[in-house]
This record gives C-alpha cells, sequence and structure tokens, in this order.
C-alpha cells in the first residue's frame, strides 16, 4: 500500500518559551497591557558588527520608503560583540516589507518583537507563577512552596515531608567517586541570583541581559533552580563543584523579551557553555526567532533541558521549548512516585489535523515538595516541572563530570538524551505521553554512560500497539480493515552526527509467523534529520485481505542514517506489533472531525467558556487523545471504535461510519463539503451530531486584548466555535443556530447537566418525529458584556431556550443531532460531565434508538424566529487562519491517496523478537 499524504508531521521552525506555574495558593494576577510603537526584530544571515548592521538597515529602509526608525540600543553584555539580529522601532505601521535580492543574502527574517508583562500578588515573600495565565507569555515553572493539606477541621494538618533530591538520587554514590560537576558549564536562564550567596561557591559569571542592570534575583525563582543544580550548603544541589553562568533575563516585574534571550543565548554560544537551563515554557510556538536560536545554540552541541509545563492533567498541553526534538523535556512526579497531576501530558500537537504528535516528555523527576535554596539564603520548598527541569539539568551536568575531555566532546543532546532515557525506570500506571521512557536513575544512567556506544535510536524504541497503559491510547483500540491509518510519529536521535539524512524509503519486513504482510505502511520523514534529531511518520492501515482476520501480526520497519559525506551510515530495525480484528458494523464506528478545528497560535481562538477570564485561548488541539480524552476513554469503555478525520468530509467513504462527530468546529465549510454531506445524509444513511459553541460579534469584539507577541489588539477570530459555518452546513436540512449565550442548570430525566456558554436553536425543522429540547436558562451573552463595561447587573432572568434538536430528514436517511455546547465533553472546560447524554445522542444517531426523555416535545409547533442572518466579523482577519479560505485550498482540500500494492517495500522474515526495554 501505498499512502500519499502531505509532510504534516514536519517540525516547523517556530517554537516558543512561556512561565509553568501552578497555584496551591490564593493569588491575584493580571497581565499589564501597555499599546507601544511598532517595534520589530530583524534576524540576520549571519553575525555582523554594528557598523555593518547599520549600513544593512539603512539601505533597507530607504528601500522601502521608511525614513523614520530608530535601533533600541542592546543594554547587554553583548553589545559590544558582533550579532545576527537588532531590535527597531517605526514611527509609522508597515503592511508589507519589500525584499531586493541583495537584501536577501543579509536580512533572514521580520517578525514583531515580543515582549511579556505578568504580575502576581502572592503571600508571604516567595513568589510563583499561576498556571492560569498562560496565553501570551513566557513564564518561570514554579509552584507555591510547603504543601499544606488542610482537613475540615482546622487543628489538623497534613504536612508532607520535603524531598531532599540528592539522597533521593544517591548523589552521594556519585560524590565518593569525585564526580561532583567539576569543569562543567551550566548556564541558567532565569531571574538572576545575589550577589554571595551563601549556597555557592562557582559563580563564574551573573550577567543582566533585561533593562534592570540588576543581576539579582527579586523573585527568588532563579535562586531555587541554580540550587538545586549546585548548592554546596544546607539543601544540597546534585554538582556543587560545576561553573555556573547565571543569565537573568526575567525583570522582578516578570517582563523578558525575545531579544533579552537571544542575546543570552549568542553570549552562551560565546562561552561554550555545556548545560543549559531553562526552567520556562509556553504554548505559543510562533516565536520564529527564537525557535531557531534554540535549534542553533543545541547543534553546537549544548545541552539544553526544560520543563514541559503544569497545566496537567490535561492532555495536548505540552510547553515551548521543552517539546522540540533537540532539548530535553521534562516531566514532575509526585510525593508518590506518580505522575504529578500538574505535569503536562503529551502529545505535541502542532502537527494536528493532518499527522499525530510525537511522545514527550522525555523523561521524569522529582517535581513535588522539593527542598532547595532561598533568595537569601536557607531552604524552602516548591513544586512544578521549573523544578524537575533543573534536577536533570544538575543530573546531566554530574554525568558530564565523569567523562574525561575526549569522551566529553562527543556527548551531545541526543547522546544524552539516549542515556537518560536508556536508563530510566519505567512507572508503572503511566502511559508514554505522561513518562516518556520514565523516572531518572541517576546511577544507572552512570553505569550506562560508561559502555555508552554511539548510535541511532528512536522514541519510541519500539512500537507495540497492544501495550497497555504505556502505548495509550494505540493500545486501547485494535487495527481493522478500511479504518482511517493509524499515524504514529517516531522522534529519531543521531548523535553520530549534527546533521544527518535517510535517502532510502524505509522496508517493512513482514513476519511470515503472525501475517505481518496485513499490515500495509507508509512513511515520511524530512530531508535533513537536525540538529541531532529528525522524525519518522509512519501510517498503518489493514489490508482488505484482512477484513474478517482476527490476531496479533508484527514486523520490522527498516531503515538506514546516512551521517557522513562518505556515507557511513547506522541501520535502525523498528519493532512494530499490532492487533487486528474483523472489521466492526458502522453502527459502532464514530468519526472524528479534527480537520475543522483551529486553535492557538496563531490566531486568537478563545476558550468555549466565557467564564475562563483567566485563560482565554483555546490551546489544547481539540482532538479526541487531548482535551477530550475522557470522551474518547468513555466511548471506547460503551464498545464504540473512534477514527480521526484529519482531512476534509471529501476523503471519508460515509459507508464506513454510523456517526459523524463535528465538535467545536471553528473552521469554514467548504461548499463542496456541505454538498458530499448532505448527500452521506440522505443517501448513504450517515448521521451527525453537533456540538457547538457561542458565538456573538458584540461579545467577540469586548473580548479583545492586546497581545505583546505582536504588539496588535486582538478580537477573536470566531467564538467558541463558526456558528455562521455550522449554520452554512445545517441550512439544507432548515437547522439554525442563533447568537445569544445562555449558560444555567438543567435535567433531563433523571440527568442533571451544566449549560456553559451554550448557543440556542432558532430554527429547526417541524415534525412530528423531529424533537427539540427547552430548558430555561440565564442569558449569559449581556451578564459578560456588563462585566466588562464595569457596569453592575441585576441577575439575570431565565427564559426557556431550545438547547436540543434531533432530525431525520427522511425515513431512510440518516439523522442530525444538534446541541448547543460542548463544554461538558471537552476536559479542559469540564464543570459536570454529559457523557450520558452523548451517549444517548449517539443511540438515536447510530441505532435509531430514542430516548424517552427526548420525546418531551416534538418540533411540529417549533416557532422559527425570523431573525437576520447571523453574520461573521468582518473587521476578523479569519481568511489568513482557515485553510478552506486559503488561496491553497485545493491542497488543504486533497484527500490522502491510497493505491494498494504500490509504494510500500515488504520483504517477509521469520524472526522471534523481544524488545528488551519494556
Amino acid at each position: 500500500m501505498k499512502l500519499k499524504f502531505f509532510n504534516f508531521c514536519f517540525f516547523k521552525a517556530i517554537f516558543l518559551i512561556n512561565c509553568i506555574g501552578l497555584k496551591l495558593y490564593q493569588s491575584t494576577e493580571y497581565v499589564e497591557i501597555i499599546p507601544e510603537k511598532n517595534e520589530f526584530l530583524i534576524e540576520y544571515t549571519s553575525y555582523l558588527h554594528k557598523n555593518e548592521r547599520l549600513t544593512i538597515l539603512k539601505n533597507f529602509f530607504f528601500n522601502n520608503f521608511i525614513r523614520s526608525y530608530s535601533l533600541r540600543e542592546k543594554s547587554s553584555i553583548f553589545s559590544s560583540y558582533p550579532s545576527d539580529f537588532d531590535v527597531v522601532y517605526l514611527n509609522n505601521p508597515v503592511g508589507s516589507w519589500i525584499f531586493s535580492d541583495e537584501t536577501k543574502k543579509y536580512i533572514e527574517k521580520i517578525q514583531h518583537h515580543n515582549r511579556i508583562q505578568k504580575s502576581f500578588h502572592l503571600n508571604a515573600e516567595n513568589s510563583s507563577c499561576n498556571d492560569q495565565d498562560k496565553f501570551i507569555d513566557r513564564k518561570l515553572l514554579q509552584i507555591q512552596d510547603e504543601l499544606k493539606f488542610t482537613s475540615k477541621f482546622k487543628k489538623r494538618k497534613l504536612l508532607r515531608h520535603p524531598t531532599h533530591l540528592t539522597k533521593q538520587l544517591k548523589a552521594e554514590y556519585l560524590w565518593k567517586k569525585g564526580i561532583t560537576g567539576d569543569g562543567i558549564k551550566v548556564a541558567i536562564f532565569d531571574t538572576g541570583l545575589q550577589n554571595n550567596h551563601p549556597h555557592f561557591k562557582n559563580i563564574v559569571e551573573r550577567v543582566d541581559f533585561t533593562d534592570e542592570n540588576n543581576p539579582d534575583d527579586n523573585i527568588g525563582h532563579g535562586t531555587f533552580v541554580c540550587g538545586l543544580i549546585s548548592s554546596y550548603k544546607e539543601c544540597l544541589g546534585l554538582a556543587p563543584d560545576a561553573n555556573i553562568y547565571i543569565f537573568k533575563v526575567f525583570t522582578k516585574n516578570q517582563v523578558s523579551y525575545t531579544s533579552w534571550f537571544l542575546d543570552a543565548f549568542n553570549y552562551a554560544l560565546m562561552k561554550k557553555v555545556d548545560v543549559l537551563n531553562l526552567s520556562i515554557g509556553g504554548p505559543d510556538f510562533m516565536d520564529t526567532a527564537f525557535v531557531r536560536k534554540v535549534r542553533e545554540v543545541t547543534s553546537k552541541r549544548i545541552i539544553m533541558v526544560s520543563g514541559i509545563g503544569n497545566d496537567g492533567p490535561l492532555y495536548g498541553t505540552l510547553n515551548n521549548p521543552a517539546d522540540q526534538l533537540d532539548v530535553i523535556g521534562v516531566g514532575g512526579l509526585g510525593l508518590d512516585g506518580r505522575i504529578a497531576k500538574f505535569s503536562s501530558r503529551g502529545m505535541t500537537t502542532w502537527e494536528l489535523p493532518f499527522g499525530y504528535g510525537r511522545v514527550k516528555p522525555d523523561i521524569v523527576t522529582y517535581g513535588t515538595n522539593v527542598l532547595g535554596s532561598k533568595k537569601n539564603g536557607g531552604c524552602r520548598t516548591l513544586s512544578g516541572t521549573s523544578v524537575a527541569s533543573p534536577i536533570i539539568a544538575g543530573a546531566v551536568t554530574l554525568l558530564l563530570s565523569s567523562l574525561n575531555e575526549n569522551q566529553k566532546r562527543r556527548m551531545n543532546p541526543a547522546s544524552m538524551k539516549q542515556i537518560l532515557m536508556a536508563s530510566a525506570d519505567r512507572i508503572k500506571d503511566a502511559n508514554m505521553f505522561e513518562q516518556g521512557f520514565g523516572k531518572l536513575n541517576l546511577i544507572r544512567a552512570y553505569k550506562y554512560l560508561q559502555n555508552y556506544k554511539t548510535q541511532v535510536s528512536t522514541i519510541p524504541s519500539y512500537i507495540d500497539l497492544t501495550e497497555c497503559p504505556y502505548f495509550w491510547p494505540y493500545c486501547t483500540q485494535p487495527l481493522y480493515y478500511s479504518g482511517m491509518p493509524v499515524m504514529i510519529n517516531v522522534t529519531i536521535l543521531n548523535p553520530l552526527k549534527v546533521s544527518g539524512r535517510i535517502e532510502a524509503p524505509p522496508i517493512w519486513y513482514a513476519s511470515r509467523k503472525t501475517n505481518g504482510h496485513f499490515l500495509k505502511l507508509d512513511f515520511a520523514y524530512p530531508s535533513v534529520l537536525w540538529p541531532w534529531s529528525g522524525y519518522l511518520s509512519i501510517s498503518i492501515t489493514v489490508d482488505s485481505l484482512a477484513s474478517e482476520f482476527e490476531g496479533i501480526v508484527d514486523g520490522l520497519v527498516r531503515f538506514k542514517v546516512h551521517y557522513d559525506s562518505n556515507d557511513f551510515l547506522n541501520e535502525i530495525n523498528l519493532y512494530v506489533k499490532a492487533q487486528i480484528i474483523p472489521t466492526p458494523s458502522r453502527k459502532q464506528r464514530i468519526l472524528w472531525d479534527q480537520f475543522h478545528n483551529l486553535r492557538y497560535p496563531a490566531g486568537y481562538f478563545p476558550r468555549d467558556d466565557l467564564r475562563m477570564t483567566n485563560d482565554p485561548l483555546d490551546w489544547n488541539g481539540d482532538h479526541i487523545h487531548t482535551n477530550f480524552r475522557d470522551l474518547y476513554q468513555y466511548l471506547r469503555d460503551s464498545g464504540y471504535f473512534i477514527e480521526t478525520l484529519g482531512h476534509s468530509f471529501l476523503c471519508f467513504n460515509a459507508s464506513n461510519y454510523g456517526t459523524l462527530m463535528i465538535v467545536d468546529p471553528e473552521e469554514e465549510f467548504h461548499k463542496k463539503e456541505i454538498k458530499k454531506i448532505v448527500g452521506d445524509i440522505l443517501n448513504n444513511e450517515l448521521s451527525i451530531i453537533v456540538f457547538a459553541e457561542w458565538y456573538n460579534t458584540t461579545v467577540m469584539k469586548a473580548a479583545k486584548f492586546y497581545e505583546e507577541n505582536s504588539r496588535k489588539w486582538l478580537t477573536p477570530l470566531t467564538g467558541g466555535s463558526n456558528i455562521p459555518a455550522l449554520n452554512d452546513l445545517l441550512e439544507p436540512f432548515g437547522i439554525e443556530l442563533g447568537d445569544r449565550i445562555f449558560d444555567g442548570e438543567y435535567q433531563i430525566g433523571e440527568h442533571v447537566g451544566i449549560y456553559s456558554s451554550g448557543s440556542s436553536i432558532t430554527k429547526f425543522p417541524s415534525s412530528q418525529n423531529n424533537y427539540v429540547i427547552y430548558r430555561n436558562l440565564r442569558d449569559e451573552g449581556q451578564i459578560f458584556l456588563a462585566d466588562i463595561a464595569n457596569k453592575t447587573v441585576k441577575k439575570s432572568k431565565t427564559e426557556l431556550v431550545p438547547i436540543l434538536g434531533l432530525a431525520q430528514p427522511s425515513f431512510e436517511s440518516g439523522r442530525i443531532v444538534v446541541y448547543g455546547d460542548s463544554n461538558c465533553i471537552d476536559s479542559s472546560h469540564m464543570k459536570k460531565d454529559c457523557f450520558w447524554l452523548l451517549s444517548a445522542l449517539i443511540e438515536y444517531a447510530s441505532h435509531n434508538v430514542l430516548y424517552s426523555a427526548f420525546k418531551e416535545t416534538n418540533s411540529e409547533n417549533f416557532l422559527n424566529k425570523n431573525l437576520k442572518k447571523i453574520e461573521r466579523l468582518k473587521i476578523s482577519d479569519f481568511e489568513s487562519h482557515s485553510k478552506v479560505l486559503s488561496k491553497n485550498q485545493h491542497i488543504y482540500l486533497q484527500c490522502p491517496e491510497v493505491v494498494y500494492g504500490k509504494g510500500t517495500f515488504i520483504e517477509y522474515v521469520d524472526f522471534d523478537f523481544v524488545p528488551t526495554d519494556k
């Protein structure tokens, strides 16, 4: 089988950073919004002296008819050195840039200069970041100290003992061998460090890259991070003799700029540091200048470590740069040794909707109630993945210091990641998107390092789609003929050379013993593996010969990585195992529409619950395995098979499915898609279930905010979902949703539900066999607008609102279900799940079984409101974020071309292979 599809498992060189904080104490936090002049970051193709850069800028702006501009002077120590970027103020806005051929030789890219300002108030002296306000800034990744769990009896308190990390990791074993981090240069990008702090003896340099001109730590976060790596008194760090470089990149007001990070990265390169810790992260991966610099830094053998975020237990909440291929991404453990609730989970989401995310974190370690250094001396405890990150950085420092100079020169980000992961302890009840390769085992890592041999490896190191829970979600649903391709995005680690390549297509060696030829594999991979890493996207389908087969099949994927101009190569065998079952009945198969979900970044797509004002952006991917994970598990436990449609509606065979689920769509529906769906419902008995959300242009305009990344006032590109687009889709059936926003608690039968920022039905086909459910709800849009205007409003009266409609256009057609709110099935917003409701709706849609409580009101007397058609927001920049409205829509609407028997390179082999690292 050859599956030709766009290489959407690519890794755009667009990533970001952000702070991760988990709130354990009540805090107040806000983002100060100050509109400024146009400010741009200009990247050059090489490092240039100031006078050279000024000449280039002068010519460039002259060609762009710009006469008034000013260069932002670098205030850091790096200002006297050659640089590969500048920040420029312009007095007037610029629509587009003119690049001459000569200019392209010197200027790589121009983007808005990113600024973040985050403020908060916490009790006592210890400040921390709040995990709620993570939508536009790079943040520190800490949680408040001294976990106190107070029962309802005030006199009783449960105080958990702090984690002494050096004892837990048995660092004394290495210290007794004289391995203490000596000679290793460690850069810490954070909030600074006090001068002559009593816990540190090898602070080589403290540099302030901010505009405060003072490298002291006014927050305490940087001190704590530094202490975990190298404190030698009181609360001990792992590598007390390491050479520490303090790079202050955050002010006391939590302000940072991309340019400050770029200067700091450049200085780290000049100082030839060995290890770099970033206890920061965030969801915005569009800061290309930052991302390119991270890749440049790691390409120079600097081992970068970063926390994955404190946005758990939700899936799809990984933070950058920890989820980059070349960075060691670290998750946190709780006091019980299990994955901490706060620790972010995979998969990565920038591959959506066409591909599937990669495995992250890489490794996990202690992250709860860990003892570390206070700002001015003494110890305290903190929690979070910004605590876990420096523990791994300290471990890396210790391991490097055990090597001689020749051995050390051979180490790089890929080899160190291999050592940490190969020696980690697998956590029994956690999956790979929670733990990566498992828990840090420092002593085993040291022993593994002594016999380490450089070779190419993969993450995961084998693929067993039957192994639960580690290979969740793959292990929860077997394969079958005619199913959507199952995609596994494998990370390739290449410690042999910073750059490598896969020249020949991988070969599938199917096992004769287990009918491995029933699996059809297709592959996608980049032309270059850089830096030290790359990916191999494997797409698996089942051959038609196995439509009635049931059993286990396996085989090997074999490919070769070339890493030298002399054609040196390394061969990799990747074991693949899967379970195949006979193709299920279409009534048991549900298709999830992923194609029509859009998210932040890059556009402002708002949260579905208007009351979530402290986290207003929709950034979790809306995938069945991310923020809809609980729903997925519920449906699987109920006996349904769920497949994901990553392409347009033109790209599936409706006769294979009982129900298509369209949940919270932000994308438009192409007229060709609408025509196909109408035909599928009327002629192919396909049913659809729509879970909508709010849409109101007045609320959208009021919900704007000033984003410091782009220095623009942003207005939501849609509401919670794209109601005008949904109305276009439903119009052929006489169904329409309105733009009023409702909220409240209701009851259907014996079940209680919560309606959160949902829309209502304003038009529905009249029939004795169609049904509409009404409930009393409040007008939340009115309340929201009053809050924005700082007006007090009387408690909104409730009114009878049509929230759920069930229709069958004809006796032989499929059925249509429309419900105005998705928050009750979305784990990121869920106050109370409505899986009971979804189960009843699927029974109706797929099996034509109507829940008795739905029969209370048929639609025969439904009063269609002659409301003006809901208009799209005219000031919206939606077109630039839409696939359907794109100039390249013909590419996005193109379907994967499946041609069996062509393109898959198959060999047959007899083997008994058991992965050694299970």
